[in-house]
């Protein structure tokens, strides 16, 4: 119960870029607030950083939460079909430049402004998509194996470099 609500709290905190913005497509700005900062919640042993759809263009925020160990993205999203291979590509981008897993979960269905494709996803650190949703709605379930993080990012030990 003390974990979810930490992880409640840190989610909160780490909406980034709504409100900021000038472009606004679901109408996020109009009904939440951005957070202070990227934020990592251990959970379960594991270090997880709550990200939202937009935070997604911004590998910096990325790269902030990996200086501070992140090791599971979790990045909730309304992504609309004519970006869908935006969505993919990031999502898998954002796991091999830092070396990290990440989860990429996203709505399916229509709303008066865009329809949603789903897709919803699991890349590990080395860009492989483990598992994919499809376009429809599901529930998964899947284990992400830190041992092997924790080997991949010794054999190739580029966060070591990261100059931030």
């Amino acid at each position: 119960m003390r974990q979810e609500m930490e992880f409640d709290e840190a989610k909160q905190k780490s909406r980034l870029n709504l409100v900021c913005c000038q472009f606004d497509i679901a109408w996020e700005n109009k009904h939440l607030a951005p957070g202070a900062g990227v934020v990592v919640a251990e959970t379960g042993g594991v270090k997880v950083v709550p990200l939202i759809c937009y935070d997604l263009r911004f590998p910096e925020l990325f790269r902030d939460a990996a200086s501070k160990g992140a090791e599971l993205f979790v990045v909730i999203a309304s992504w609309p079909q004519q970006r869908a291979e935006h969505w993919r590509v990031l999502l898998q981008a954002r796991a091999i430049e830092n070396q990290a897993s990440v989860v990429g979960v996203d709505r399916c269905g229509s709303d008066p402004k865009n329809a949603y494709r789903g897709q919803s996803r699991v890349i590990d650190p080395a860009g492989t998509v483990v598992a994919d949703a499809g376009s429809g709605q599901c529930v998964m379930q899947i284990e992400i194996a830190l041992d092997s993080l924790t080997s991949y990012r010794q054999k190739l030990p580029f966060l070591q470099d990261m100059r931030l």
